[in-house]
């Protein structure tokens, strides 16, 4: 038999809420199915099941709020029979109490409605706006054409089951605590460099000419690829500090830092950006961005990155000097473009440049590694053709 437990969807993550189940008893599941969908403060995660089996029953209900670890299913595997499987036993320890919303059965051991009752037609704002209230969408009575689930819809349920409607407080709780354990844990060390951009901004802007407009490409685009194939050459700067041991990454995830239209931020990650082209990276990039503001990430995006890069530049900021986000090993910031007196072929110029800094674990690298990691991006971004 296998056990489904609820996983850790980040190191910040002590419990999670359901907000619908996939699949119901009697479902074949193979590996890497995405079988229940889980909020974790930040985002609404679809959870996939990593063995393949047939459900034999679900034990928790959507609007139930769990610690990491709890039993949530579980499933049968190939040649077994139901008929010789216990019932599930009580598991000690504390639990978080259940917090069913409005409609919602009080029942853990009852099995769920099955996917087709949880996933009716839901407007894309009103499911944006479901997973920022924390309302689970089964719970919802929808008063569109014929049956669609509305934005008013949503938060007339939120009002009704007494949910707060602005989550941004609780994220910021979240985030505070895992910057202060990071901060208090971690001995950070801090470099900062101003790289010229005049070489990169040209080929941008020439590039792009012949590019249709959904297709263009960002700064953040050049940014991306210049860490990345930096990191693959300095793997004191990509990987995980844990359990007193350092573990290099063979490949460079890099979480990115986006800001919540809510307030608060999210650092999910796009996947081995060291093997993508620039435009490949400009998409993911684009993706990423709108499905983290719709409250859509996946697990592996907030668990897997194993560096991450933080663009302050659209704010108007000199430079950022982050906080690790453990346990990774290091942060790479960039602050806004600006024109800079510079010296050029012995002449001082206006030059368009950026403040690129860089946060890292001083348990893995020292000062000499981190100045030869950020002297390499800066080189990189001096020949953009190459990204």
């Amino acid at each position: 038999m296998i056990e489904f437990r609820l996983p850790s969807l980040g190191a910040d993550m002590d419990q999670g809420t359901l907000l619908e189940w996939h699949v119901r008893p009697g479902d074949t599941v193979q590996k890497g199915d995405v079988i229940a969908v889980v909020d974790t403060t930040k985002a609404a995660l679809d959870v996939e099941c990593w063995h393949p089996g047939k459900v034999l029953d679900l034990l928790v209900q959507p609007g139930q709020t769990f610690p990491v670890g709890t039993l949530m299913a579980r499933l049968l595997e190939a040649g077994e029979d139901a008929a010789s499987i216990p019932p599930p036993r009580a598991e000690p320890g504390p639990r978080v109490a259940a917090q069913p919303t409005a409609g919602a059965p009080t029942s853990a051991a009852a099995p769920p409605p099955g996917p087709k009752a949880l996933r009716h037609a839901v407007s894309p704002l009103a499911r944006r706006r479901a997973a920022e209230l924390g309302v689970a969408l089964d719970s919802v009575t929808g008063s569109g054409p014929h049956g669609v689930v509305t934005l008013r819809d949503v938060e007339q349920a939120s009002s009704k089951a007494g949910l707060p409607r602005d989550r941004s407080a609780e994220i910021r709780r979240t985030i505070a605590a895992a910057m202060s354990r990071s901060k208090r844990e971690v001995p950070h060390y801090y470099l900062s460099d101003q790289v010229p951009l005049a070489a990169a901004a040209a080929w941008l802007r020439q590039s792009n000419e012949g590019r249709p407009v959904t297709e263009r490409l960002l700064m953040a685009a050049l940014y991306l690829r210049a860490v990345a194939c930096t990191a693959v050459r300095h793997p004191a700067m990509n990987g995980f500090f844990v359990d007193g041991t350092f573990r290099p990454s063979a490949m460079v995830h890099i979480g990115m830092a986006i800001s919540l239209r809510g307030g608060g931020l999210v650092a999910p990650g796009i996947h081995a950006v060291e093997q993508k082209s620039l435009t490949e990276t400009m998409r993911a990039l684009t993706d990423l961005v709108a499905r983290a503001r719709g409250a859509r990430l996946r697990r592996e995006e907030l668990t897997e990155p194993t560096i991450t890069l933080t663009n302050l530049g659209d704010n108007s900021v000199d430079a950022v000097h982050g906080i690790i986000y453990s346990p990774q090993v290091a942060l790479v910031g960039f602050g806004k473009v600006s024109d800079r007196p510079w010296v050029v072929g012995g002449q001082v110029v206006p030059t368009a440049t950026v403040m690129l800094t860089l946060a890292a674990d001083h348990r893995v690298s020292d000062g000499h590694a981190g100045a030869r990691f950020l002297a390499e991006i800066a080189e990189r971004l001096q020949h953009p053709e190459n990204l």
